[in-house]
């Protein structure tokens, strides 16, 4: 139990360090991360809106795994949850490759999201078996 944790408040904590780069460092961020520029021009506003997105998220999910309730967890899950299916559907529009871009969403943005989801399912369960 205490592993999965672990995992929400470390999924959490990126969604916040994400979401703090986002907001002090707009266009870095958007120049930085992999594949977003092909999204489109710069709007400042957008990155921003996004990261309160991400900062709400990580909250979310680091409250509920330290506070609870943990079914909050799922909440917080859902934003990280459907940005990755977005993603996909973006991934697969693109020709699925493999590549940079590709990588980097799996690892930034795929892996955290069910990471996330998995464990505050296998939280929930846990605490309804007792």
């Amino acid at each position: 139990m205490q592993k999965l944790i672990v995992i929400v408040i470390g999924v959490g904590a990126l969604h916040i360090i994400n979401a703090l780069w986002m907001w002090l460092w707009p266009e870095n961020w958007y120049l930085t991360v992999p594949g977003v520029t092909a999204t489109g021009p710069f709007n400042m506003h957008f990155v921003r809106d996004i990261a309160l997105i991400f900062l709400v998220s990580g909250s979310g999910l680091i409250w509920s795994a330290l506070r609870g309730p943990i079914a909050l967890g799922l909440w917080a899950a859902m934003w990280p949850c459907l940005h990755a299916l977005f993603h996909i559907w973006i991934w697969a529009g693109r020709g699925a490759p493999f590549d940079f871009v590709a990588l980097s969403n799996l690892l930034g943005i795929q892996l955290p999201a069910w990471l996330a989801l998995i464990s505050i399912t296998l939280l929930i369960k846990k605490d309804t078996d007792r």
